[in-house]
């Protein structure tokens, strides 16, 4: 387990977060769990809910260099991971590095870009590297996309395809406040000043610490017996088109190990999975024709239909 310190660093952490992104604890405690557990992040929901003011704070209060990118129709993959060009001073070609060279890379709005360039992260995401003109350049550690989406009925955005999909651990949204919430967001600052004065509450040292201890939290056999039948029961053809993929597999359990750790625990309970599941499945499947529900609602309702072992 951690030390105390570290776990009154977690606390602090949450707590100097929700100065920010007011009313929204769950979403925020989502987000954290997904980078302790080495994952991805995707924000999925309408312009000007704050997706961006999460991911510069979370950035921000843990001490990680930050970079955004805006994606935009015109947005080359070159503009993201950099390009060589020739200096005629020492006549050789010097690379320079595009902004996915930081430990937290906001991709605002990525469903903008066209699929050329949201598939230029796909390497990234997975391997921490990028290869430009035949040569591997590592990223930095820890790396971190965290990446925001409108929905995709609207004008100029196009669908991620699956493969991308699938490199994001969880897929959140953090939807209206209430009216408490908008209240004082309504009489308090700029978010932005805000933010300007965040402090960093975790070292990077102590990150990486954190989420060495991710994979020691304990899942006993009856979990893991669960978690399959979960599995088993995305497969089964009555809920969704095709089911969980073990790479699927093995994240859920990676969030739920973040998320107990997050929680001041030692051993994941058949609670995490279930709060989990939709954040980490729900993005990654295709409800069965005639649902009538949404992937999210689908997940729940099979989650309802699964006893525990």
């Amino acid at each position: 387990m951690m030390s105390a310190t570290l776990q009154t660093r977690l606390i602090q952490l949450k707590s100097q977060i929700s100065t920010i992104i007011v009313g929204k604890a769950a979403q925020i405690e989502d987000c954290i769990a997904c980078l302790l557990a080495g994952g991805h992040l995707l924000v999925e929901d309408v312009p000007g809910v704050g997706k961006t003011t999460l991911a510069h704070a979370l950035a921000v209060s843990l001490g990680l260099q930050f970079s955004r990118t805006q994606f935009t129709a015109d947005l080359m993959p070159s503009d993201l991971v950099g390009v060589s060009v020739f200096e005629r001073a020492t006549e050789r070609f010097v690379f320079h590095p595009g902004p996915i060279f930081a430990q937290v890379l906001l991709a605002d709005e990525i469903n903008r870009a066209g699929p050329k360039t949201q598939s230029a992260l796909l390497e990234a995401m997975e391997e921490h590297q990028v290869t430009v003109d035949g040569e591997t350049r590592p990223l930095p550690a820890p790396f971190f996309v965290i990446a925001t989406q409108n929905p995709t009925d609207q004008l100029g955005t196009y669908p991620l395809p699956e493969s991308q999909l699938d490199r994001f651990l969880m897929c959140i949204t953090l939807g209206y406040p209430d009216r408490a919430a908008e209240r004082a967001l309504l009489s308090g600052e700029d978010r932005r000043d805000a933010i300007a004065r965040l402090q960093p509450v975790m070292a990077p040292a102590e990150l990486r610490e954190v989420m060495a201890a991710v994979p020691q939290v304990h899942a006993s056999a009856a979990l893991l017996d669960y978690l399959q039948a979960l599995i088993a029961a995305t497969r089964s053809g009555q809920w969704f088109v095709e089911g969980m993929s073990p790479r699927a597999g093995i994240a859920v359990l990676r969030a739920a190990r973040a998320r107990a750790l997050l929680a001041g625990r030692d051993h994941v309970t058949p609670d995490d999975l279930q709060a989990l599941l939709p954040q980490t499945i729900a993005h990654r499947l295709v409800p069965v024709p005639g649902a009538g529900r949404g992937r999210r609602e689908q997940v729940r309702a099979m989650v309802d239909a699964v006893p525990l072992p």
